[in-house]
């Protein structure tokens, strides 16, 4: 099954990872209460956040999150399927991780993001079970 190009809601879009989010994605992940909690070390340069999104980022079902009508890149999401997952997931259950920048905590991007691709996890995985019984972990934070 091959991830959707680019998923919406009302507000957001969330499109692949480009190489020139880089500066956004270190304006974010720079901060110590961002990337930690998420489960990834605080970036150092700009050049460290453009070797993220080629190495990890860039992944299937990886998304930059982005408010509409803006596309800069303010948090990311992606569902993480089976043996991809640290978790030691079956090939039937899922991981959703997710982050958003500090600036826009508390304005449910996040969880609205996240419905989204629980939403898109069982329409386009239906072979796949995504784990929506409490097996699958989430990481982030949307205060």
């Amino acid at each position: 099954m091959t991830p959707q190009e680019t998923l919406e809601t009302p507000r957001l879009i969330m499109r692949p990872w480009r190489e020139t989010d880089a500066e956004s994605l270190y304006e974010f992940a720079r901060n110590p209460l961002v990337g930690p909690i998420a489960g990834w070390p605080v970036h150092a340069s700009v050049e460290e956040s453009r070797q993220i999104i080629r190495d990890i980022l860039s992944a299937e079902w990886s998304y930059a999150v982005t408010v509409r009508p803006d596309d800069t890149a303010v948090g990311s999401i992606g569902l993480i399927i089976g043996a991809a997952s640290n978790l030691g997931l079956p090939e039937d259950e899922a991981e959703i991780g997710y982050w958003i920048g500090e600036p826009l905590w508390g304005r449910g991007y996040a969880s609205e993001a996240t419905r989204e691709l629980v939403r898109i996890a069982f329409e386009e995985l239906a072979s796949r079970r995504s784990g929506a019984d409490g097996s699958t972990a989430t990481r982030g934070r949307d205060e």
